[in-house]
């Protein structure tokens, strides 16, 4: 079931919330059974077999985690190595099995080529939500193990299908609290604003442009250098509207049944650096490989220099050995399996490569260069600029490979925006030859809305205020509220965000005709 849908929006979000408030009034444990129970016909939905998988992996989760905790030692680590493994297992049989027996096929290691199996929606989402349950059970930092406090934080619809990537040290004490269940009117109208905002994101900007990153991307060979920077921009800036608009309405939905999620997106296309971009970029996968990835390889590393007399931490890191032990190996693993999460195909691989390259560099030259010069206070606005237009050109080439259908095809069109096939036509579409200035002024906007439309939603990413920023102290995120947006654009409850929330709804409600899915289902 969509967000962006009709039978969404007038069917299944009033009628699940307006049973959960009078059910709550009778019994919280009840409430808390609804939820689970909405979450899985929501799950369902889409195709109900996989209904028993979700339960299936719920269940042997709850049960390992419960081993973990009677043992100690040696079997508690067997233990936790066996129910990871096999969490695994199944994320590899949908994701990756498929693609490798074809590849082996292609090779002449294997016998028939298989047909792609039907991914189940939001399998990494759940499954890496659990692994890292289990790793906590290990790490002995779980307090609150409540069967149906695990089943609601796995399985809550708000987050279930695409994120945001849950802690259970931030969830099950808010379902296991009685007072989350008590009908509040802030939560819905604060709710509701930051959906509806989500919503806008979705329907109004991410699926129009669409078209024209779906048309690029579909004969990449032919793209010049404008052109190949316009499909580029214009992936960029649907993934990132159509992601974060998810994320908005998550954030929303919870704070209707009185949750807080934590915070997934915050403005990244206006990072000055790569580091910047990935604290800002789908903030809780970042979170979850760091905690889970990149720390123990970094400590493992910093062990076995250690034990060899080398320096380690920051002194170790300032030599060029030290450097590519404690920072390039760790990262190169961490954005390479973070690829890899994405998807069976080489080119998802490349967009991790690519993300670890970045950061190595990034880091490098804080340390190297930064770090041997006195800090000199604020920096100049044109030089942010200029960082934030190459950390986002950066970011547009990893995406090529992300969005592609074949390596082939990211390839090509990296070519056109290295300038390998020509400039294009853009000294046709600024002045055509030939034609008189009021004619090419027609022809351009007539001709190349396409341009207009992409640099506008553009502005809109750059120059805007987020939706963190638009509700100000009255965000629903488990953050720190942000206040550094513009007073006039913070919401308040009152008559004229009412109206503004209203007349978005509206256009939403008249534009669901288009309704499509999100990006990050099929991860």
């Amino acid at each position: 079931m969509l967000f962006n849908s009709y039978l969404f929006l007038l069917l299944f979000l009033p009628l699940t919330l307006a049973a959960h408030y009078l059910i709550a009034a009778r019994s919280l444990r009840g409430a808390a059974l609804w939820l689970c129970l909405t979450s899985i016909v929501f799950y369902g939905w889409w195709n109900p077999q996989f209904v028993l998988l979700l339960i299936g992996s719920i269940a042997f989760n709850y049960l390992v985690s419960l081993l973990i905790l009677s043992t100690r030692g040696r079997t508690q680590l067997l233990v936790t190595s066996a129910g990871v493994i096999a969490d695994l297992a199944l994320l590899f049989h949908y994701k990756y099995f498929v693609t490798l027996v074809n590849f082996a096929q292609d090779w002449g290691l294997a016998g028939n080529r298989l047909d792609d199996i039907i991914l189940p929606l939001g399998i990494s989402f759940f499954t890496f939500t659990q692994i890292g349950y289990l790793l906590d059970c290990r790490a002995g930092i779980v307090k609150e193990r409540s069967l149906l406090s695990y089943v609601l934080f796995v399985t809550f619809f708000p987050h279930l299908i695409a994120g945001p990537i849950l802690h259970h040290k931030e969830m099950m004490p808010q379902f296991a609290k009685a007072d989350t269940y008590r009908f509040r009117a802030e939560n819905l109208s604060v709710g509701g604003m930051l959906f509806v905002i989500g919503l806008a994101k979705k329907v109004l900007l991410a699926d129009p442009i669409a078209p024209y990153a779906d048309a690029g991307f579909a004969d990449p060979a032919s793209l010049g250098f404008w052109a190949a920077w316009g499909t580029g921009i214009a992936y960029a800036l649907q993934l990132y509207f159509d992601f974060s608009g998810y994320s908005d309405m998550a954030l929303g939905l919870a704070k209707m049944f009185g949750i807080r999620f934590p915070l997934n997106f915050n403005s990244p296309y206006k990072a000055s650096n790569i580091i910047d971009f990935w604290a800002r970029w789908h903030m809780t996968l970042t979170r979850y490989l760091t905690a889970y990835l990149y720390y123990p390889v970094a400590m493992a590393v910093s062990e076995w220099r250690g034990k060899r007399g080398l320096p380690v931490g920051t002194q170790g890191a300032a030599t060029p050995g030290g450097f590519a032990a404690a920072i390039i190996l760790p990262t190169t693993f961490t954005m390479g399996l973070a690829g890899i999460w994405h998807g069976a195909g080489a080119q998802f691989l490349i967009f991790g490569l690519l993300h670890a390259a970045y950061l190595s560099i990034n880091h490098a030259w804080r340390i190297f260069v930064v770090g041997r010069h006195t800090a000199k206070g604020k920096q100049h606005p044109l030089k942010v600029a200029a960082c934030v237009l190459l950390t986002f050109a950066a970011v547009i080439v990893a995406q090529a490979f992300f969005r592609a259908e074949s390596t082939q095809d990211a390839v090509l069109l990296v070519e056109g925006m290295f300038g390998l096939r020509g400039l294009g036509s853009l000294p046709e579409v600024l002045y055509p030859a030939g034609i008189a200035w009021g004619d090419a002024w027609r022809l351009l906007v007539g001709r190349h809305l396409e341009a207009l439309h992409v640099l506008a939603v553009l502005a809109v990413a750059w120059c805007l205020p987020n939706s963190q920023q638009i509700m100000g102290g009255f965000s629903p995120s488990l953050a720190r509220a942000q206040l550094d947006g513009p007073a006039a654009l913070r919401w308040a409850p009152n008559l004229k965000w009412l109206a503004i929330m209203s007349l978005l709804l509206l256009l939403c409600l008249m534009n669901l005709h288009k309704e499509a899915r999100f990006l990050y289902f099929q991860f």
